[in-house]
């Protein structure tokens, strides 16, 4: 039975945890020690495991999977988990969280774009108006006319996380028409992206001195701090296990284009969250062009087919 009102709540509690994540995660990379790359992989390889053992636990059968789903379940977790949390954690380094979600959030409409041009599907004329709503918006948030005061690695990460979320959802709206079971979906992509990662910067080497040290929570709580170990738990569980579960629970009450939609309010949270902690603002144009930008996004995913 399908209950609404139960999936936006569900979505509102996963996007008040990962708008505080992002917050986490940018005190643990510049307080904290850990490269964008360490906290990546500490991130996923944590929710692999949690993941992976919650389905072995309830369910080992769910986990078997043949060479070709194999295949697949790797370009998603590597594509759209291991490198989407990368070049995110990259944009937050570099931006204001509120200008790199911003830019991020554009995944929604190039998800638009591939349903238009790839899958062929029928689309409402909204939605060149809203593609147009957000190349203005996105032109306003980096002053182009100023030639882009904003900086140029934030910039492009913020732009790759926006193409690898988007490959994320394409790629999990596929493999959920042939399965329904959410949670190995998840557990295996995760899983993947940790071997990635193991791969690409050995586990041997991973600076474990850091977790037992003090991490200033910088801006308006500069006077406190925390064990790493401890921020990196949150970064972990209610910054990506939890979030993700909840959101994938959400799916059986809402449809995905209303989850989208409902899920851009962790650019509000997270600016908000961002402006309590670390004092970050956002310039009167670049919250108008924001707001562009969201407006942009909304048409973009109601220019989709009510089935769809």
């Amino acid at each position: 039975m399908r209950r609404p009102a139960l999936g936006y709540v569900l979505v509102l509690l996963a996007v008040s945890l990962l708008a505080v994540n992002a917050t986490v995660a940018k005190v643990m990379i510049e307080s904290g020690g850990l490269s964008a790359l360490r906290l990546s992989e500490l991130r996923v390889t944590g929710a692999a495991v949690l993941l992976f053992a919650g389905v072995a636990l309830t369910g080992p059968a769910r986990l078997r999977i043949g060479w070709r789903d194999a295949g697949f379940l790797a370009v998603f977790g590597i594509c759209g988990l291991a490198l989407a949390q990368f070049f995110y954690f990259v944009a937050i380094t570099h931006l204001d969280i509120g200008i790199a979600l911003l830019i991020s959030n554009l995944a929604p409409v190039l998800i638009a774009l591939w349903a238009r041009f790839v899958a062929h599907e029928p689309m409402r004329r909204r939605l060149w108006v809203g593609l147009a709503l957000s190349l203005m918006g996105l032109t306003l948030v980096v002053e182009l006319w100023q030639g882009v005061t904003l900086d140029g690695v934030g910039l492009a990460a913020s732009i790759a996380t926006a193409l690898a979320y988007a490959v994320y959802i394409l790629m999990a709206d596929h493999r959920l028409r042939q399965t329904q079971d959410v949670y190995s979906l998840l557990a295996w992509g995760f899983a993947f992206a940790a071997v990635f990662w193991a791969l690409v910067q050995p586990w041997w080497s991973f600076p474990f001195d850091l977790l037992t040290r003090e991490a200033s929570l910088l801006g308006r709580l500069d006077d406190f701090s925390l064990p790493v170990w401890l921020l990196a738990a949150y970064v972990i569980v209610p910054g990506a296990v939890v979030p993700f579960s909840l959101m994938v629970s959400a799916l059986r009450h809402v449809s995905p284009t209303r989850l989208v939609i409902l899920g851009m309010s962790e650019l509000v949270l997270a600016g908000f969250v961002a402006y309590a902690w670390l004092g970050e603002e956002i310039g009167r144009v670049q919250i108008a062009g924001g707001l562009l930008v969201l407006a942009g996004i909304v048409l973009a995913q109601t220019a989709r087919p009510a089935a769809r």
